[in-house]
């Protein structure tokens, strides 16, 4: 007896007209393939990641980047939601960071220095006279030791380890580092970061992936609503750095604690921050009940497909970054050009620059101690 259109879409998924395709069961699992090489000989590997229902994260040992994330619209229809590159060159090209992870460092800190224990460090200044997302060789430029794990918490998962040296990019300490990306059954791309240290140093670690909720490449992201659990930002000065305030964000462009359009303020220029930020790039100061727990930072709805993002995290704060300085310059997927505001990232973190703002929390991470944080990224769709 020959299957049904409805046994068929439940085994392997349809097609749909315009794009996409309807979500199915899947046996969920892990599959290796080689990515290419970087520029120096070295083996980069693809690992995608399928859940029981059918939802992909595809995740190279370059950078630890994300370079495909397919969830569901409210009909079914995966699509890819994150931005990225088909090569291993442009990966190697791109300096927005793409999908990947950053450290040691996340975001900025000031004119490249810090002091710590009574020694002064000095790091490359690779954004104007500051240092941004761990230097000229970050995490997001090395090669990370993968190893797949077919049950990991609630799904398949892919450990990654990086040992950075004692002295790399000017920080101190034998650092080793462990990422676990996790793809849930509830369609969670769940990140769990651990690390330690022989040497007293400073770290924060995040993830880099530029969302757009109608699919990748498929224009700005100016119309997606979004909400962020914050009473307070860090407002910074010219060079984006934090100036140590924590200011209200009532009355100002940067209070999405109900639903907003990105679009909505982004060009208000006449506020300070919007103009200085070229739009939105910022750390707002997350709502926390406990000090370390996971809860909400934000949430995002497309309305013209019905998909939801909500961030949950165990970091105080998160940088909404908006696109501001994507231009059409990166060879994106399949030969599509990613221009200003086509992506937006929201980066869970520790403060910007907080080695050097006593009043911030603290990201110095001594020997015998253990940094965690964990972030969740939860697709639905209404």
């Amino acid at each position: 007896m020959p299957l049904s259109k409805f046994a068929l879409t439940l085994m392997f998924g349809v097609a749909l007209a315009g794009g996409g395709t309807i979500m199915a069961e899947a046996k969920p699992g892990i599959k290796k393939q080689p990515f290419g090489k970087t520029s120096d000989g070295q083996a980069v590997d693809l690992y995608t990641l399928t859940n029981a229902r059918g939802a992909e994260a595809g995740v190279i040992t370059y950078g630890g980047t994300v370079v495909t994330l397919k969830v569901p619209d409210r009909r079914g229809a995966l699509a890819d939601v994150v931005l990225g590159c088909d090569t291993v060159e442009a990966y190697e090209k791109n300096t927005a960071y793409l999908g990947a992870l950053i450290g040691r460092y996340g975001n900025r800190i000031a004119k490249g220095e810090f002091t710590l224990n009574g020694t002064k460090y000095t790091l490359a200044k690779n954004n104007g006279e500051n240092h941004l997302h761990g230097g000229i060789k970050g995490f997001d430029k090395v090669v990370w030791t993968a190893t797949p794990l077919q049950a990991g918490r609630g799904g398949p998962a892919l450990k990654l380890t990086y040992v950075s040296r004692d002295g790399e990019e000017g920080y101190p300490g034998n650092l080793t580092v462990t990422v676990t990306y996790t793809l849930t059954a509830a369609n969670e791309l769940r990140i769990d970061y651990s690390a330690t240290t022989d040497k007293a140093t400073v770290l924060n670690l995040t993830h880099h992936s530029y969302f757009n909720l109608a699919g990748e490449g498929s224009g700005d992201v100016l119309g997606h609503e979004l909400y962020i659990n914050a009473d307070r930002f860090t407002p910074t000065d010219e060079g984006a750095i934090p100036t140590g305030e924590l200011r209200a964000v009532k009355g100002t462009p940067m209070d999405f604690r109900t639903p907003t359009t990105i679009g909505a303020r982004i060009n208000q220029e006449t506020d300070e921050q919007i103009r200085l930020g070229k739009g939105y790039d910022h750390n707002w100061v997350l709502n926390k009940q406990r000090a370390g727990a996971l809860s909400l930072a934000a949430r995002a709805y497309e309305p013209k497909t019905g998909r939801v993002m909500e961030v949950y995290t165990t970091e105080p704060g998160m940088q909404f970054y908006s696109g501001n300085y994507l231009d059409g310059t990166i060879a994106g997927k399949g030969g599509k050009t990613y221009q200003r505001r086509h992506g937006f990232c929201l980066e869970t973190q520790h403060y910007p620059d907080s080695p050097n703002k006593p009043n911030f929390p603290t990201t110095t991470l001594n020997p015998g101690r253990r940094y965690t944080q964990t972030t969740v990224y939860k697709f639905s769709a209404r």
